[in-house]
Parts: C-alpha cells; structure tokens; sequence
C-alpha cells in the first residue's frame, strides 16, 4: 500500500501528499495524516528494540542457570527472573501484532500518492481538458437518448429487466443485443492484433485477498457485490488481470505484460442515488473491454501514455468525438497515482460522459499484492526485486460505447446506422430498425 520507510524519512511529505486528497488527518497535527502512522511505528520500534533486549537477556540466564546448576549452585532466583522474562517476551509478541494489524488498517484505507502534475481541486469541476477529437454531429432534426431510440425500436426493454432484477438492468434484443456483442469483439480483436495485448478469460468471482490487492478492500465494499460463500462478484476485470501478479516475482525481460479481457462488471453503485435513473448509462451489470499492464518504475509514464491512445483508438475507428481529460485529486480513485478519463459525445445529452478510465497506480497495488520483478543483474550479485507498476484503463466500456453509437448515429426515422469498423461483426448490416 505505502511505504512505511517513506513515511518515516518525510510525514509531512506524506501528510501534505494526503491534504491533496482531502485527508487532514488529526487536528493540530503538521504531519497531517501521518501523524497516527508514525506515532505507532515509534512506538512500535521502541517495543521491538525492548523486546530483543529481553530476548538477549533470556538467552543469557539460560547459559547462567546451565552454568550454575553445573556448579551445583541454587538457581531459584534466576529461574524467577526467566520466568518473569517469558511473561514479558509473550506480551510484548502479542502487543507487536496487534499493533502490526493496526498499523495496517491505518494503511489500508489511505489513497495513493498523487503525481505532481495531478491539478489540485475538490471534484470533477477542476478535472483539466487535455485535447478533443472529432466534432459532434449536426442533426436537421432533434436528437434523442438512446433509451428513447431503443424502446421506439422494440430492442431495449427495462421493464422487462425490472421484472427479472430491478432497477439499473438493462434487456437488449435482436440487432441491439447483437451491436452490443459486436463492439466488444471488435475492441477485442483491436486491442489483441494492434495493440499487443494478451486476451485473458479470468473467473468473475473472487476472494477477499484479491479484492483487497487492487484496492476495493477494505474501503469499498458498499461498492460491490458479495455472494453468500464470501467470494466477490468483480466490479472490473482489473481486479484478476492485476492480481496474476500477485505474490509472484517476473523476470524484468517479460515486461511489459500487457492483458485484455471483456467480461462481464457488477457494481452496487451504493453512491448513486437518483444519478442517470434513465437508461443504461449507470448499471448494476455491464460488460466492459479492460486493459492491464504490468511494467517497470521507469517505464509506467510512457505506458499510461500508451494505453490511454489504445483506449483513444477504439473511439476513433468507431468515428465517435471524445475529449481526454486529466482528473484534478479530488477526482482521483483511491488505487491511482494519476488517471485520464477518456469522454465521449452523447448528442442526446448535448454533453460529453466518461467512457474510458485509464490510471497509473505505480506501486501502490504492487506493495498490497506483493507483486515484484527482478531488475537485470549489473554486479556480482543479483539485482535486489522491487515491486512492478501496475496500470488499468477501460478499452472501453461496451455499454457506453453502445449509448455513444446509437446517439452519434441515429438518424430522422429513428434508426441507427452501423459504424463501418463493426459492419464485419454484424453480418453487413449498415443499419439497425
């Protein structure tokens, strides 16, 4: 999660890094929130040193009781202090651990460290428009939302799927349901024969260790689902794809590792509340095309760089308009160092919507799996293994780009024409009602 020896050298670094993130940590403390940290590792290296004193001490009655029975001398108040010695060596043990699960938890539930170049900002409302691609479309007639588009067809239908699981479901028929798989095998197929990645089919149920790994664990489980033998439904394949890793240490030549995967992601969307009540746009279960590297320290920059155009070439081939934008720390997920959120134009909406995230969590998920890889040897002696930097963005969500191809290419009598990147996917079909 963080380094502790970080904290230690600089908490006010750490302090002022999770003031960027709206963490002020106790009242009055200039460490911020690092001042509970570095007060338990204190003390808890003051216990450590005590109890190796205590332990030298056990280790030399032990030669003295051996020496004096030997002697034939009386040994009562040596066994006494041996005894008195185990008693406070048992405590101390137990006081250690307790005081390493808390040390954790106080870990555990505190966000990545932001890079310097994330703007500062409280929301959404400070995130920082990088560049925009393509202009959107001119309509000679009102342009309408893809639910209301759907339903005039007959091919979406949220009563029905109101009936089978409640709100935030969607059922998609015919040439819909057939459009939706059609643009996650074509994202597929760009992202593996392009792009480079591995195509992974990963289980979509986990365990906790996994969840917390990524970091949905423990802060986010209003967030999620959970079955009743305690296995997570995944809210991303982020969450398997970056846990391959997990206890492992890579050989610097296999990276980067680059993987793909299009399942299905299920999110309680506890937070939500009365946002995107119409349509598909904020869902319980959506697919989604995700991508997951694994890399170096020195080479992350350049690949958050890389897997944002990837997620960026499925809206340009599918001639959808988009905006990148850079998220302010305020806007920042927990897991991640620095994120681009990648926004296609609804026309129906008249605004631009989040379609793709795509985030460098450097080592921070790295240090929660212990997940390491074995830099080249230079000298006589193997290179010491440090932690991979992890990345993930979405290429991209298929619901969305579903919502985003009906409302880019709608038409006067309702119907919607296919993109030509998705014609082979459909059979040739050019248009849909």
């Amino acid at each position: 999660m963080h380094d502790l020896k970080a904290i230690r050298d600089d908490a006010a670094a750490f302090g002022a890094a999770m003031r960027r993130r709206g963490l002020a940590g106790p009242e009055g403390a200039d460490e911020g929130a690092a001042a509970p940290i570095r007060a338990l590792d204190e003390e808890r290296r003051r216990a450590q040193t005590e109890l190796q004193g205590h332990e030298t001490r056990r280790n030399e009655l032990a030669r003295a009781i051996g020496q004096a029975k030997r002697a034939g001398e009386d040994t009562t108040a040596l066994e006494a202090e041996g005894t008195a010695l185990r008693q406070s060596i048992e405590t101390a043990n137990a006081w250690l651990a307790e005081s390493a699960r808390k040390l954790d938890e106080l870990l555990a539930v505190l966000p990545n460290v932001l890079d310097a170049d994330v703007p500062d900002g409280p929301d959404e409302t400070a995130n920082v428009e990088q560049k925009r691609v393509g202009a959107p479309p001119s309509f000679d007639f009102e342009a309408r939302q893809h639910f209301e588009l759907g339903e005039a067809l007959g091919l979406m239908d949220f009563a029905g799927a109101a009936k089978l699981a409640g709100a935030r479901f969607t059922v998609l028929r015919g040439d819909l349901a057939r459009l939706e798989r059609a643009l996650g095998q074509f994202m597929l197929d760009l992202h593996v024969n392009e792009h480079g990645y591995t195509e992974v089919s990963p289980p979509l149920l986990v365990n906790d260790t996994t969840m917390y790994g990524t970091g949905q664990l423990p802060k986010f489980a209003e967030d999620l689902f959970r079955t009743t033998d305690g296995r997570w439904l995944i809210p991303t394949a982020e969450v398997p794809l970056t846990n391959l890793a997990a206890g492992d240490i890579l050989d610097a030549a296999s990276l980067p590792l680059r993987m793909t995967a299009l399942t299905p992601s299920f999110r309680s969307e506890a937070g939500s509340a009365g946002r995107d009540t119409r349509g598909m746009l904020r869902q319980h279960q959506f697919w989604k095309v995700e991508l997951v590297s694994l890399t170096t320290p020195e080479a992350s920059a350049d690949e958050h760089e890389r897997m944002t155009s990837c997620a960026e070439s499925v809206l340009e081939r599918l001639g959808l308009p988009y905006r990148r934008m850079l998220l302010c720390a305020g806007d920042t997920g927990f897991s991640s160092a620095k994120t681009y959120d990648l926004e296609v134009w609804l026309p129906g909406q008249g605004t631009y919507r989040e379609i793709s995230s795509c985030s460098n969590c450097r080592a921070f998920q790295a240090r929660r799996m212990n997940a390491r890889y074995r830099p080249p040897q230079t000298g006589p002696k193997p290179a010491k293994p440090d932690f991979v930097h992890t990345l993930n963005g979405s290429g991209v969500a298929t619901g969305r780009a579903l919502i985003a191809v009906m409302e880019n290419y709608q038409n006067a009598d309702g119907s919607i024409t296919v993109p030509d990147a998705l014609r082979p996917y459909m059979r040739g079909c050019d248009r849909i009602g």
